[in-house]
């Protein structure tokens, strides 16, 4: 697919509002490995290439396995996942589909066992900026497959 328009060219005050929502999800306290898994979760749910791109190559980076990367979108089933790393992906998938399902006080609670106050404020923030960057990209078509992690580039 052909890319539509350069996002970050085309308005770079916003992109630059986007970056540093960005930057604050990574200076967040949560844990990168956390960070990655709910990126790659939500942006298979939104079918965003793109980011699913970069965050597996990111979290493979990091030494994240191959395994609980292919077995995400049946983390349910999937032996490999915490009890923290499970109410994040709970989490995550909820925010992202809000619209059409609710976000409800038992999913909270079993979030609330596992963050406290501010890191649940962080995830619920890390989860709203997948969602925002994975519908830039898919809006204007940035390629697919040439991001380089910085681990590596």
């Amino acid at each position: 697919m052909k890319a539509r328009i350069d996002f970050r060219n085309a308005a770079p005050d916003v992109f630059k509002a986007m970056r540093d929502l960005e930057a604050g999800v990574r200076r967040s306290a949560l844990e990168h490995s956390l960070l990655e898994l709910v990126k790659v979760r939500v942006s298979q749910i939104n079918g965003c290439g793109y980011c699913l791109d970069m965050h597996i190559k990111e979290a493979l980076a990091a030494g994240e396995t191959g395994q609980r990367l292919y077995l995400l979108s049946a983390w349910r089933e999937a032996p490999f996942y915490s009890p923290r790393e499970r109410a994040a992906l709970s989490w995550a998938e909820a925010v992202t589909l809000v619209s059409t399902n609710e976000l409800p006080d038992e999913l909270y609670a079993e979030v609330r066992e596992q963050f406290d106050e501010k890191a649940t404020m962080e995830l619920t923030l890390a989860i709203i900026a997948i969602n925002g960057w994975n519908r830039l990209v898919k809006a204007c078509r940035t390629e697919v497959g040439s991001y380089v992690p910085a681990a590596v580039a």
